[in-house]
């Protein structure tokens, strides 16, 4: 007997490019009913009766095999499984955002002060930030004012950020980007340390 290797499940097939029933083309193909198991090789038009005769359908899972292995299953039910699998993987995937926050080289420390705070609650929320500087006119001849705001702001933010892109200039525009920094996991799984008991307290002899 010759052992075949067979795909383990149907979640390998690519739904853009599958055939089904009339549409399987081969000579001969080799059939697993809907209970995973092996009927043999047969012609498609006879695999396609059993799965007629089952309500269900006769699906392409292998189309380079020799010869293509074929399924025979309820491909609707199949689509719609695949499709809840693929809402709830979007559910749980981390969309990476990227909020701008805008200075000007004339900008007073009040105002700077609000515009960090808005950078740290960004990088709390898990978000990107662009710190974007704006020159007009002859403020081109001052860059190096601007600079210099970055590199404050980027150190002011060192314990939550971290650089990935340090201040550039394109054109009339400088900035920088910042990331969350990754906290130590480590640290916080530390469990906290055992106080010792509390010692009885002691008790006085009566005297006589």
């Amino acid at each position: 007997m010759i052992a075949v290797a067979l795909p383990a499940t149907e979640d390998c097939i690519d739904k853009r490019f599958i055939r089904t029933n009339e549409r399987i083309r081969a000579r001969e193909i080799r059939v697993i009913d809907d209970e995973g198991q092996q009927i043999g090789i047969m012609p498609p038009y006879e695999a396609l009766k059993l799965a007629r005769e089952r309500n269900l359908d006769l699906v392409e899972i292998s189309p380079t095999a020799q010869p293509p292995v074929c399924r025979i299953m309820d491909y609707g039910k199949y689509l719609y499984q695949q499709e809840k699998k693929e809402r709830e993987a979007k559910k749980h995937q981390k969309v990476i955002v990227v909020k701008e926050v805008k200075f000007r080289i004339n900008v007073d420390d009040h105002d700077y002060e609000t515009k960090k705070n808005h950078v740290l609650r960004f990088l709390d929320e898990g978000d990107k930030v662009k710190a974007t500087i704006f020159f007009r006119g002859r403020e081109m001849t001052r860059t190096n004012l601007g600079r210099q705001i970055l590199e404050r702001l980027i150190k002011d933010v060192d314990e939550k950020a971290i650089v990935e892109f340090r201040p550039r200039q394109e054109g009339n525009t400088l900035h920088a980007i910042l990331a969350p920094k990754k906290t130590d996991q480590k640290q916080q799984a530390k469990p906290a340390e055992a106080k010792p008991p509390h010692a009885p307290p002691l008790q006085r002899a009566n005297q006589a």
